[in-house]
């Protein structure tokens, strides 16, 4: 074999941190190579963010419509389309494909992209098997894992045996489940869950703990569960599967142990949606002394150094919360390292995140539990939704806000469960990045009617109690 085609960087894997980095490297004059083995941009445009998104803006629409009729408006009975919104979808996930296989291109960038499945030979060497069928073998002092996930399997009798849906397979479904159900009562299974029910499946969503999102506080989890089953999803909690198996006309039973004795569910399709498994197992590490976790997950420090010289581990990969934005941001921090000197770390940044059911769950910097757990004095203000103006006058009064606070009225965390809950979060983060304490937010002018007023009242809540 030839000797290897030498580059300035390689990277392993075209995810929200791998292509801009790429693009920054080659501005900066460094040869790249980018090595992609399935679908460029990975998880957050193909099978994660976007079209996730794109599908439950639909769900929401079907939602308005069914509900018309409480804001005087005879709508009538909505009717899904089911290949119409998957084609809509499709059609804005491909534009965004394209979008990046532009940005990519090696006449505009000068970066090489190769599309197949990389392995290491040696720290430094890496061997890939394009989708040509032919290999090539590639050289850098810098290379980057940016490989990503993908669904969990549970070690469930006869799961494998029977088939089933992951959060890749579910969003290219011809036709809507007659009944869906769903193993994993996480982030992935309730936005899913809520979707489908709109569109007109019943769902029933399984899971092994007591509360719904276990690492939120218990007013989430009861809340979020409430807020579901008023929809109409089903909740199976506390229940271990203990077998999968599905019949000659397709149809799946679970069998499982719950605190009122066995329990066999039916559904038409089934939804395996209980955590992720990095995609480490087939790229050679061995070769490359990289040390990973005991979930395969590739070991970094705040730089996101590997404990070998020269390898780098970007976005979910590593150990950590697995979320785009942070993915984006490890771009960032490795960035400014390399390129512009700076000591930045992936350690020290706030952890925003939302979950996109309908209300939205907001969450920014510390929980009560998390709060507790690490023993931290904080004072608390919660307040109900449905006092809010806007959300009279919207008629969208389900959830609440809870803001935490320390002994000098910084702010220390909130949890938004209201409609824009996202939105109104990202308002109380810029607050905690500038310094803005309590006091200050209290006595903001907010533009009325709005969402972001409701702060006023919630923090002056906080300035009393001091």
């Amino acid at each position: 074999m030839p000797l290897p085609i030498r580059f300035d960087a390689i990277i392993i894997g075209s995810g929200q941190a791998g292509n801009p980095l790429a693009t920054a490297l080659a501005k900066a004059g460094r040869k790249v190579a980018v090595i992609e083995k399935y679908l460029l941009g990975g998880s957050c445009i193909n099978y994660g963010c976007s079209p996730v998104k794109a599908l439950l803006a639909s769900a929401e629409r079907v939602h308005q419509v069914a509900t018309a009729a409480d804001y005087g408006v005879q709508a009538g009975t909505p009717k899904p389309d089911f290949p119409a919104i998957i084609a809509r979808k499709d059609a804005i996930i491909q534009h965004k494909r394209d979008g990046v296989r532009a940005n990519l291109s090696e006449e505009q960038t000068g970066i090489s992209v190769l599309m197949g499945h990389a392995r290491f030979r040696s720290p430094r060497v890496l061997r890939v098997q394009l989708d040509s069928e032919e290999t090539q073998e590639l050289t850098a002092p810098l290379i980057f894992i940016n490989t990503g996930t993908r669904a969990a399997v549970p070690p469930i009798e006869g799961l494998a045996e029977s088939g089933f849906l992951t959060n890749v397979d579910i969003l290219d479904l011809k036709q809507l489940p007659e009944h869906l159900l769903i193993l994993g009562g996480g982030y992935i299974g309730l936005e899913f869950g809520q979707m489908f029910r709109r569109f007109g499946s019943r769902v029933t969503i399984i899971d092994a703990a007591k509360n719904l999102l276990e690492r939120e506080d218990d007013d989430v989890c009861q809340t979020m569960r409430q807020q579901l089953e008023a929809d109409g999803v089903e909740f199976v909690l506390e229940a271990e599967v203990r077998r999968v198996s599905r019949n000659a006309d397709g149809e799946y039973t679970l069998t499982a142990s719950t605190p009122d004795g066995e329990r066999r569910l039916r559904g038409s399709h089934l939804l395996v949606a209980v955590g992720r498994e990095p995609n480490t197992d087939d790229l050679g590490l061995e070769t490359t002394g990289v040390e990973t976790d005991e979930k395969g997950y590739v070991l970094v420090n705040e730089r996101l150094q590997t404990n070998v010289r020269g390898i780098y581990a970007l976005g979910d990969v590593h150990p950590g919360p697995q979320f785009t934005h942070l993915a984006y941001d490890d771009y960032r921090v490795v960035r400014d390292n390399i390129l512009h000197r700076k000591r930045r770390s992936a350690k020290a940044r706030p952890l925003p995140y939302v979950v996109f059911t309908q209300p939205q769950l907001g969450r920014i910097g510390l929980s009560e539990k998390q709060a507790r757990h690490e023993k931290i004095a904080y004072r608390v203000a919660t307040m109900p939704v449905r006092v809010v103006g806007r959300a009279q006058e919207t008629s969208l009064t389900d959830g609440f806000m809870k803001v935490l606070v320390d002994d000098k009225n910084h702010i220390l965390g909130a949890t938004i469960f209201c409609e824009q809950g996202g939105e109104i979060m990202s308002m109380i983060q810029l607050a905690m990045a500038g310094g803005l304490t309590c006091d200050d937010l209290q006595n903001t002018v907010f533009a009325h009617p709005t969402w972001a007023e409701a702060l006023n009242n919630l923090f002056a809540k906080l300035v009393k109690a001091g």
